[in-house]
């Protein structure tokens, strides 16, 4: 809806108001979590649940580029095969600050 048509470079859009940059829209991104499709409602953990050990599908967060801009947002969850591949799907490096 916002007219790119296709990803674009990290850090091509103002941070949002917590400093962070690119964090929904360019590419879904993968997570280490395997799709559990009742397991944070039945986790004992209430706070980060991991997901199953094992599973079929991977987690994506975050939306995309060729989406509508209802589903840009850092909650938006979907999932697919771990070995699926389109430009639509990416990832986010993250460390912890020295």
């Amino acid at each position: 809806e916002q007219g790119h048509g296709t990803t674009k470079a990290v850090g091509s859009f103002e941070a949002n108001g917590y400093g962070l940059c690119d964090i929904e829209g360019n590419v879904w991104e993968w997570c280490q979590d395997w799709l559990g499709k009742d397991y944070y409602q039945n986790s004992a953990a209430k706070k980060n649940p991991l997901g199953p050990g094992t599973g079929s599908y991977r987690v994506l967060r975050g939306g995309n580029w060729y989406y509508s801009t209802f589903y840009l947002r850092v909650a938006d969850r979907d999932y697919h095969s771990p070995y699926s591949r389109t430009n639509r799907y990416g990832f986010r490096c993250v460390s912890d600050l020295p």
